[in-house]
Protein backbone atom coordinates (compact mmCIF):
# COMPACT_ATOMS: atom_id res chain seq x y z
CA UNK A 1 0.00 0.00 0.00
CA UNK A 2 2.76 2.45 0.90
CA UNK A 3 4.64 1.50 -2.26
CA UNK A 4 1.53 2.23 -4.35
CA UNK A 5 1.16 5.68 -2.81
CA UNK A 6 4.84 6.56 -3.25
CA UNK A 7 5.73 4.94 -6.57
CA UNK A 8 2.41 5.07 -8.41
CA UNK A 9 0.61 8.18 -7.16
CA UNK A 10 3.64 10.41 -6.43
CA UNK A 11 6.06 9.19 -9.08
CA UNK A 12 3.64 7.86 -11.75
CA UNK A 13 5.84 4.79 -12.15
CA UNK A 14 4.01 2.60 -14.67
CA UNK A 15 6.17 -0.49 -14.01
CA UNK A 16 5.31 -0.34 -10.31
CA UNK A 17 1.65 0.18 -11.18
CA UNK A 18 1.55 -2.96 -13.33
CA UNK A 19 3.38 -4.97 -10.67
CA UNK A 20 0.87 -3.93 -8.00
CA UNK A 21 -2.38 -4.41 -9.96
CA UNK A 22 -4.21 -7.72 -10.25
CA UNK A 23 -5.41 -8.60 -13.75
CA UNK A 24 -8.99 -8.66 -12.45
CA UNK A 25 -8.81 -5.29 -10.64
CA UNK A 26 -12.10 -3.36 -10.27
CA UNK A 27 -12.49 0.18 -8.92
CA UNK A 28 -15.93 -0.03 -7.29
CA UNK A 29 -16.33 3.76 -7.03
CA UNK A 30 -15.42 4.61 -10.62
CA UNK A 31 -17.88 4.76 -13.53
CA UNK A 32 -18.34 1.36 -15.22
CA UNK A 33 -16.55 2.50 -18.39
CA UNK A 34 -13.36 3.39 -16.46
CA UNK A 35 -13.36 1.08 -13.43
CA UNK A 36 -10.44 -1.12 -14.44
CA UNK A 37 -6.70 -0.67 -13.93
CA UNK A 38 -6.41 1.45 -17.08
CA UNK A 39 -9.01 3.88 -15.72
CA UNK A 40 -7.13 4.20 -12.44
CA UNK A 41 -3.81 4.77 -14.25
CA UNK A 42 -5.47 7.41 -16.42
CA UNK A 43 -6.55 9.32 -13.30
CA UNK A 44 -3.01 9.48 -11.94
CA UNK A 45 -1.02 9.86 -15.17
CA UNK A 46 -3.30 12.00 -17.36
CA UNK A 47 -5.33 14.01 -14.85
CA UNK A 48 -3.60 14.48 -11.48
CA UNK A 49 0.13 14.41 -12.28
CA UNK A 50 -0.01 16.92 -15.19
CA UNK A 51 -2.04 19.33 -13.03
CA UNK A 52 0.12 18.84 -9.92
CA UNK A 53 3.67 17.85 -10.99
CA UNK A 54 4.94 18.16 -7.40
CA UNK A 55 2.20 15.86 -6.08
CA UNK A 56 2.88 14.12 -2.76
CA UNK A 57 0.91 11.73 -0.58
CA UNK A 58 0.79 11.88 3.21
CA UNK A 59 -0.64 8.82 4.93
CA UNK A 60 -2.32 9.60 8.25
CA UNK A 61 -3.81 6.22 9.18
CA UNK A 62 -3.73 2.72 7.78
CA UNK A 63 -5.65 -0.26 9.13
CA UNK A 64 -5.52 -3.81 7.76
CA UNK A 65 -7.96 -6.62 8.45
CA UNK A 66 -8.01 -9.90 6.57
CA UNK A 67 -7.52 -9.00 2.88
CA UNK A 68 -8.53 -5.30 3.12
CA UNK A 69 -6.49 -2.20 3.92
CA UNK A 70 -8.10 1.15 4.74
CA UNK A 71 -6.00 4.27 4.31
CA UNK A 72 -6.77 7.85 5.34
CA UNK A 73 -4.44 10.17 3.46
CA UNK A 74 -4.00 13.47 1.67
CA UNK A 75 -2.80 14.07 -1.87
CA UNK A 76 -1.13 17.48 -2.06
CA UNK A 77 0.44 19.59 -4.77
CA UNK A 78 0.67 22.92 -6.55
CA UNK A 79 -1.85 23.56 -9.31
CA UNK A 80 0.57 24.41 -12.14
CA UNK A 81 -1.09 22.46 -14.98
CA UNK A 82 -4.59 22.20 -16.43
CA UNK A 83 -6.96 20.17 -14.25
CA UNK A 84 -10.17 19.01 -15.92
CA UNK A 85 -10.37 22.20 -17.97
CA UNK A 86 -9.28 24.51 -15.13
CA UNK A 87 -6.27 26.64 -16.01
CA UNK A 88 -3.38 26.65 -13.51
CA UNK A 89 -3.95 28.82 -10.46
CA UNK A 90 -0.63 28.30 -8.67
CA UNK A 91 -2.59 27.34 -5.55
CA UNK A 92 -1.56 24.62 -3.13
CA UNK A 93 -4.24 21.93 -2.94
CA UNK A 94 -4.97 19.11 -0.54
CA UNK A 95 -7.32 16.31 -1.55
CA UNK A 96 -8.43 14.32 1.48
CA UNK A 97 -8.90 10.64 0.68
CA UNK A 98 -10.16 7.49 2.36
CA UNK A 99 -9.45 4.32 0.40
CA UNK A 100 -10.33 0.70 1.03
CA UNK A 101 -8.36 -1.78 -1.05
CA UNK A 102 -8.87 -5.53 -1.18
CA UNK A 103 -5.65 -7.37 -1.92
CA UNK A 104 -5.03 -10.72 -3.57
CA UNK A 105 -1.50 -12.11 -3.45
CA UNK A 106 -0.19 -8.64 -2.56
CA UNK A 107 -1.90 -6.95 -5.52
CA UNK A 108 -4.81 -4.53 -5.75
CA UNK A 109 -7.96 -6.52 -6.59
CA UNK A 110 -10.74 -4.10 -5.57
CA UNK A 111 -10.90 -0.45 -4.56
CA UNK A 112 -13.52 1.74 -2.87
CA UNK A 113 -12.82 5.36 -2.09
CA UNK A 114 -14.10 8.78 -1.18
CA UNK A 115 -12.25 12.05 -1.64
CA UNK A 116 -12.65 15.80 -1.63
CA UNK A 117 -11.66 16.36 -5.28
CA UNK A 118 -15.13 17.75 -6.17
CA UNK A 119 -14.71 20.42 -3.48
CA UNK A 120 -11.20 21.25 -4.74
CA UNK A 121 -12.49 21.60 -8.32
CA UNK A 122 -15.21 23.97 -7.14
CA UNK A 123 -12.71 26.10 -5.22
CA UNK A 124 -10.27 26.23 -8.15
CA UNK A 125 -13.03 27.31 -10.54
CA UNK A 126 -13.80 30.25 -8.22
CA UNK A 127 -10.20 31.49 -8.44
CA UNK A 128 -10.08 31.66 -12.25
Amino acid sequence: MRRFNKEVIEQCNFDSFRQLMDDDFVNRTAPPDSNDANGMWNTFFNILKPAFPDLTVEIYDQVAEEDKVTTRKAIMGTHTGILMGIEPTGRQIKIDVIDIVRLKNGKYLEHWGINTLPTILSELRKTK
